[in-house]
């Protein structure tokens, strides 16, 4: 073999060794064999132990984890207020929201113009905090919780769906995020609604019809009859909505709507008395059948009648499973258990608004109790 071509495959060789070393040093300085690094970034992941296990591993290393003093889940009204109160008393938060914009109980289930009253079923709250909030419109909710997280510089991390919140030996929270991400906290405030996971009815909906039985209006088509399920402010505003330009029928189990505002109330009676809407009162749905492709519903006295489609608007229902991973204590109706700081049953981690409540509670309510954690929290992190 001549020397021109030996000194080619040396120069080759030489070259291939350099670049095997570059990554063998890129990898260990980047931790890519390091088991523990690998395991909080979600490439090895067995179970939560070895996550604790990796992060106290990490914290011996002296490896770093992004920390917040308070970390807040749910960019509803109450987590923003929490969110602005501890900002305004010196703490280090950040606001994490699994969808794409704040308020989204607002936006997905309020029709545009939609009343937003400040309280619930004629409770009137005081307000201490910096959050004053009257009644209005749902345009002027969004405008102006966009105003206050602008004007306070709220650090708010979109689509973070929070997975679990772990406690770690030394009393830090262990935050898992969506997309393998982890967060440590020192407080953690749970403020997420229920309106996000709506209530479902006890009986099995047939699977062909699963696309005609919604739990909001967006999906509904012109020239659809419709059956509205609830009795609640949500049902009487859909039904009574809908009834304007569609062949609709409200059901609710009770003769009477004992839930709804004076408004609701006095526009469900006119549409009844004018007949433009229907109703079915006093009588319960036992179940759904599939009437040649349309929803046929039973009802407690015998009689059935055939629908477009079916809304149900009665209630959301608490997150159980993120409650229960979360290793926090709930009572017989599924509502964590706190005490009078609104602390859960894992030191560290509060509760507040309409998830406390079994029939939900008012924005004023998820403000206040906002208000009230951080005032217990700020002198302790002095």
């Amino acid at each position: 073999m001549n020397t021109p071509i030996l000194a080619i495959m040396l120069i080759v060789s030489i070259i291939i060794g350099l670049i095997g070393l570059i990554v063998f040093l890129w990898g260990l300085k980047n931790g890519q064999f390091d088991d523990a690094r690998k395991i909080t970034h979600g490439a090895l992941f067995d179970s939560v132990e070895d996550l604790n296990l990796a992060y106290a591993i990490l914290q011996n290393q002296g490896d770093t984890m992004k920390h917040y003093t308070l970390a807040v889940i749910g960019a509803g009204p109450g987590g923003i207020s929490a969110a602005i109160e501890a900002k305004l008393k010196g703490l280090d938060v950040v606001l994490f929201e699994k969808g794409k914009e704040h308020n989204a109980t607002l936006r997905k289930f309020y029709k545009d113009g939609k009343r937003v009253d400040r309280d619930y079923k004629g409770e009137h709250i005081e307000l201490e905090g910096v959050i004053d909030f009257s009644d209005t419109i749902k345009e002027g909710a969004l405008a102006m919780f966009d105003e206050l997280l602008i004007k306070h510089n709220i650090d708010v991390m979109y689509e973070s769906d929070v997975e679990s919140i772990q406690r770690q030996q030394n009393g830090e929270l262990l935050i898992s995020i969506s997309g393998n991400r982890t967060f440590l906290a020192r407080y953690v405030i749970i403020a997420i609604g229920k309106m996000g996971q709506p209530n479902k009815p006890s009986y099995k909906i047939p699977s062909t019809l699963l696309r005609q039985v919604n739990y909001n209006v967006s999906n509904v088509q012109a020239g659809e009859k419709l059956l509205v399920v609830g009795g609640g402010n949500s049902a009487v505003e859909y039904a009574c909505e809908l009834a304007n330009t569609h062949n609709t029928t409200l059901n609710y189990r009770r003769d009477s709507f004992s839930r709804i505002n004076e408004v609701n109330a006095i526009e469900l009676d006119k549409q009844i008395k004018s007949n433009t809407l229907k109703t079915k009162l006093g009588v319960d749905i036992e179940g759904l059948s599939d009437d040649g492709g349309k929803i046929k519903a039973h009802f407690s006295d015998g009689s059935t009648e055939v629908f477009d489609r079916a809304i149900y608007a009665i209630g959301g229902s608490s997150p159980v499973d993120f409650l229960k991973k979360c290793q926090i204590a709930l009572d017989e109706n599924n509502i964590p258990k706190v005490d009078e700081h609104l602390q859960s049953s894992v030191e560290g981690i509060f509760i507040a608004g309409d998830i406390l409540f079994k029939s939900g509670a008012s924005i004023a309510v998820a403000i206040s109790q906002a208000d009230k954690i951080i005032r217990y929290i700020a002198p302790l992190c002095k």
